[in-house]
């Protein structure tokens, strides 16, 4: 294995520094600010979440509650059944007092407060946990409305964070609150003074294109994954009643397959109904949900790759998926189906100057390909242009990635025995969200002199490349 690391320059200083400012406190605010681990910020108020948050943190000791009965079984109901009606009585009502308790005590410990540099989190009743968030290093910034909470008018707010794997959660705040607070944060992200921030609240938006109800449904029967797992879940139905007179074997088995298929089904139509893309200042806007309603944003300059589907029932309309690989960040869809030149269109909005259309892609060498992997090498392609590496793959299901030169992190050739016996080899271009993007079976002088040329475009193209931030 041939290994060429890409150097990294230094990125440049962010956007003016903040001057001092302390967060006034709000009419629900904690008595006292937090002070510890950064003597050189202001010091901040710190604000409680919304009173309904202490009913969401009662569900955390009664379902391990719930848990421990249901462990129990037998037992459980033998104990149940020695007890009187109104000790009964007593018990739930003392259980109830006691989750309540917690509910509000853990609210009451719960503070967040913004600094000069950073987003503070305290929670914890019994071990106290502090999060301190750098505002600079705050990439996505999402707002969801699970159904119940948009019921009683209220949202949580989550947070993508560079170099952590879990996002931070300010859960439950005003509908009003989150929205503001998320504005807040994305414009002292981007380098605006905290006063500056505040005034210019929500970013304007311009819609770019939204999914209907009806493409999504089609798409979903139309998927390869649907039907196998659907075809999956009828014979092994099939097969389990005619092997098995036993009703929980047939339960352990298809409850399993039930989920899967809900999963790529309803499940899906559920998460991706109304899919909207638009455009802000701050990033493109994701608005999605039926039942949950999620707002979600792709920060600019920190997608590292693009992925474009392409299943095999879908290509006679025209139709593609856009999945993303976003550094520090769980949110991998873009668009869940649209027609091809509208999700180039969105696309170019991620990638200014690529023009997808005119990538031409080289296949493997088919005297040799087809010898290392039989029918399936004619699914492989190679297409590089002035800005991006972008490598295809499948021949079912068709899968396109493409990675801006400037995110490589670095690029290796690799040979097995026997591709290095016809004379192939494999090229591997390294991301930054822990991803690689690999152009199968090139002939091998070819990998030589696309290793040397894409370390090179790569240094170059990152040297050049604008910082990764908001508004600018």
């Amino acid at each position: 294995m041939t290994s060429s690391p890409v150097d990294e320059p230094p990125q440049p200083p962010a956007a003016g520094a903040a001057p001092a400012f302390a967060v006034a406190a709000t009419p629900d605010a904690a008595p006292a600010a937090f002070d510890s681990a950064a003597p050189a910020a202001a010091p901040a108020a710190g604000r409680r979440l919304h009173p309904f948050t202490p009913l969401r943190r009662a569900w955390v000791p009664i379902a391990a509650t719930v848990g421990v009965i249901a462990q129990q079984g037998e037992r459980a109901q033998e104990w149940i059944g020695e007890l009187s009606a109104p000790v009964r009585v007593t018990v739930v009502l003392g259980l109830v007092l006691v989750f309540g308790v917690y509910g509000l005590l853990s609210w009451w410990f719960t503070h967040y407060a913004i600094t000069d540099t950073e987003l503070r989190i305290r929670s914890g009743l019994l071990f106290r946990r502090t999060a301190h968030i750098r505002l600079d290093r705050i990439q996505a910034v999402d707002v969801t409305r699970p159904l119940l909470a948009r019921l009683i008018g209220v949202a949580s707010l989550r947070l993508d964070v560079i170099g952590t794997e879990e996002k931070d959660e300010l859960a439950f705040l005003g509908e009003k609150d989150a929205v503001a607070l998320r504005a807040e944060l994305l414009a002292r992200a981007a380098g605006f003074a905290p006063e500056e921030a505040v005034r210019l609240g929500e970013a304007p938006e311009r819609e770019l294109l939204r999914v209907g109800p009806r493409e999504l449904v089609l798409s979903l029967v139309l998927s390869l994954g649907f039907s196998a797992t659907l075809v999956g879940g009828l014979t092994a139905l099939v097969l389990v009643f005619t092997f098995s007179p036993s009703p929980w074997a047939a339960l352990v088995v298809l409850l399993p397959l039930a989920g899967a298929v809900w999963q790529g089904s309803a499940g899906r139509f559920l998460a991706e109904y109304d899919w909207t893309v638009a455009e802000s200042p701050d990033g493109l806007r994701l608005d999605h949900g039926l039942l949950d309603r999620a707002h979600e944003t792709v920060p600019p300059g920190r997608v590292q790759s693009v992925r474009i589907v392409e299943p095999l029932l879908w290509r006679r309309r025209g139709w593609v998926r856009v999945e993303l690989a976003v550094a520090g960040s769980k949110n991998g869809l873009l668009v869940p189906v649209a027609p091809r030149a509208a999700a180039h269109a969105v696309i170019a909005r991620i990638l200014p100057g690529v023009d997808l259309a005119e990538l031409t892609f080289d296949g493997s060498p088919r005297k040799a390909a087809r010898w290392v992997v039989p029918v399936w090498w004619k699914g492989y392609g190679l297409a590089v242009s002035p800005d991006v590496f972008a490598a295809r793959r499948g021949r079912l299901c068709r899968r396109t990635e493409i990675v801006p030169h400037a995110k490589v992190q670095s690029v290796r050739l690799t040979q097995g025995p026997w591709e290095r016996f016809r004379g192939l080899a494999d090229v591997h271009v390294d991301t930054g969200a822990n991803g690689t993007v690999t152009a199968r079976l090139r002939e091998a002088g070819e990998a030589g002199g696309l290793l040397a040329a894409q370390a090179a475009r790569a240094r170059t193209s990152r040297a050049s490349a604008r910082p990764d931030r908001w508004m600018t």
